[in-house]
């Protein structure tokens, strides 16, 4: 006997859908340095229903992987919507890895765009000679990037694209992203992520006895978006309308202590080190008391 009953596939597509429609105003907001931009779910669902569009002028299919190398910012969560919604595969670089770490993952997962951070040009800068498989450079913000492979502004491009209406239909099992390890052991080591592990994730986050995680929640998000999918908290929090907190590169105890005091964030993760700096630094200024919860893990 077939079941009658939700044949809808468990997909980034579908928590992107879910977020945009029912929590339209709820907010992301990236730090400055000083101040808070921010963006609504509606603007930044449409950004990435332009990147969609933008990629696929650029010859990206499903199943193709779009590299990011970037801190925790609008942009990137436009990525981390826009990527696996069109069926294309995201690989979110760890941008603390070696040059010649960060050109092998590229290859290896024959990447065919990169969308790169403006502030991390001088970074990724001795790993351009190195690329194989890069065809275009999506530059957000403002830099100067001399190299042979085309490079677009990620604005322009945007602008340039109306946002994607022909969203394709996912397998659920197909892959949504990949992630590599440090490198300890010899070479860093692919692991894929499915569109419907992320999804369950997402869900079991929401889950009273795990994090709870709901639309009252304001979510300081510091663990890096270029490292095991932030935790998967930007899935998470978005499927649940939870406003947002990017710090971008801006994860200094005075910076984060002035992110809690303007927003006043209700959840936290984060590991040890910049606890610990953050719990040793100077204490004026510092009122946790507004989480509710703070996640501490992934080393000793």
């Amino acid at each position: 006997m077939q079941t009658t009953m939700m044949h809808m596939p468990m997909t980034v597509q579908m928590i992107m859908e879910h977020g945009c429609k029912v929590f339209p105003d709820s907010r992301v907001g990236t730090f400055d340095g000083d101040a808070m931009a921010y963006a609504s779910y509606r603007e930044i669902a449409e950004n990435a229903a332009r990147l969609a569009s933008a990629l696929q002028s650029l010859g990206v299919a499903q199943g193709d992987r779009v590299a990011t190398f970037s801190w925790n910012n609008t942009a990137h969560m436009e990525a981390y919507l826009g990527i696996p919604s069109m069926g294309a595969i995201m690989h979110t670089v760890n941008i603390r890895l070696s040059a010649e770490h960060i050109a092998y993952i590229i290859n290896h997962a024959e990447n065919r765009v990169l969308v790169l951070d403006a502030s991390l040009v001088e970074v990724f800068a001795p790993v351009l000679a190195q690329l194989q498989t890069i065809e275009h450079i999506l530059l957000v913000g403002d830099a100067v990037l001399e190299c042979d492979i085309p490079v677009h502004d990620y604005d322009s491009l945007l602008a340039e694209h109306q946002p994607l209406q022909d969203w394709p239909e996912l397998d659920e099992t197909a892959a949504a992203a990949v992630c590599y390890t440090s490198g300890t052991t010899g070479n860093p080591k692919g692991v894929v992520y499915s569109h419907r592990t992320t999804f369950v994730h997402s869900l079991a986050s929401r889950a009273t006895d795990t994090f709870g995680i709901s639309e009252r929640d304001r979510i300081l998000l510091l663990p890096a978006m270029f490292h095991a999918n932030a935790w998967g908290l930007p899935y998470s929090g978005w499927f649940s309308g939870s406003d947002f907190t990017l710090p971008g590169p801006h994860l200094q105890p005075e910076a984060i202590k002035r992110m809690i005091a303007l927003e006043r964030p209700t959840i936290t993760a984060t590991v040890p080190t910049i606890l610990g700096d953050l719990l040793h630094a100077e204490p004026a200024g510092l009122d946790m008391t507004c989480f509710r919860m703070l996640v501490c893990g992934g080393s000793a």
